[in-house]
C-alpha cells in the first residue's frame, strides 16, 4: 500500500469522506499494475497522492451535481477515476483509444465495482456524437489550443471544459482564446481548488461554451 502524509490523509478524507478506501485500492492498483503497464512511471509512486490522485480529485468540486462527464484521454484513470469516487453523484464517460490502457481501466473499475463509470474506446474526435454529456474534462493531453478542439465538440449545445493544467494555464488560455471562440466557448477562466487542503492548488481552466 502506498502510504499517506500526515497532510495528505487530512486532504484525503476531506475529498474522498467514506469513499477513501475506493481511493486507496485505486491508488495500489496505480502503484502495481499501473506501473508494470507503463501507465505510470516508478518515479511517481512516492507522489502518487499529492501530484496526481488528489492533485486531481479536488477539482471535481467545481462540477454540478449530477452532471455527465466525459474524460478526455483517460490514461491511467486521471482525473476520471479520481472525480468517480469522490463524486458518486456524476456519471463519468472514460475516453481512452489505446487498447492497452482501456483493458487495465476495465479491470480496476470492476475491482472497484464503480457502478458510474463507462469506458470507451475511442479518440475524442471520433467520439463527438456518442457520448452525452454536461462537462469534459482532461488532464496533461494536449496545449489548449489543441485541448479545445477534442473537448469543446463533445458537448451539445451548452456546458463546460475543465482542463487541468499547470503554471502556464493563462498563457495557454491567451493561445487559445481565437480557437476556443469559434468553437462555442463563451467564457474562459483560469481557477485554483483546494487552497485550503493542498500544499500546491491545482490549476484549472474553465471553458463555458454556448454553442449558438
Amino acid at each position: 500500500m502506498v502510504e499517506l502524509s500526515g497532510t495528505e490523509a487530512i486532504a484525503a478524507r476531506k475529498i474522498f469522506g467514506d469513499r477513501l478506501g475506493l481511493a486507496e485500492r485505486y491508488v495500489d492498483h496505480l502503484a502495481g499494475s499501473g506501473i508494470e503497464r507503463g501507465l505510470i512511471g516508478p518515479r511517481e509512486v512516492p507522489r502518487l497522492w499529492s501530484r496526481h490522485v488528489l492533485n486531481c480529485a479536488v477539482a471535481a468540486e467545481l462540477i454540478p451535481g449530477g452532471s455527465r462527464v466525459a474524460d478526455v484521454g483517460s490514461g491511467a484513470g486521471l482525473p476520471g477515476l479520481t472525480f468517480a469516487i469522490a463524486r458518486p453523484d456524476l456519471h463519468l464517460t472514460l475516453i481512452e483509444p489505446l487498447e492497452r490502457r482501456v483493458v487495465w481501466l476495465e479491470e480496476v473499475v470492476l475491482d472497484l465495482g464503480l457502478d458510474n463509470v463507462d469506458i470507451l474506446r475511442s479518440r475524442a474526435e471520433v467520439a463527438v456524437g456518442k457520448v452525452d454529456c454536461d462537462v469534459v474534462t482532461a488532464r496533461a493531453v494536449s496545449a489548449l489550443n489543441t485541448l479545445a478542439g477534442l473537448t469543446i465538440p463533445l458537448l451539445g449545445r451548452n456546458g463546460e471544459v475543465l482542463a487541468i493544467k499547470g503554471r502556464s494555464a493563462a498563457e495557454e488560455v491567451l493561445k487559445a482564446a481565437k480557437v476556443i471562440r469559434k468553437l462555442g466557448g463563451v467564457e474562459t477562466t483560469v481557477v485554483l481548488t483546494g487552497e485550503e487542503i493542498l500544499a500546491e492548488p491545482t490549476t484549472v481552466v474553465r471553458i463555458v461554451v454556448a454553442k449558438s
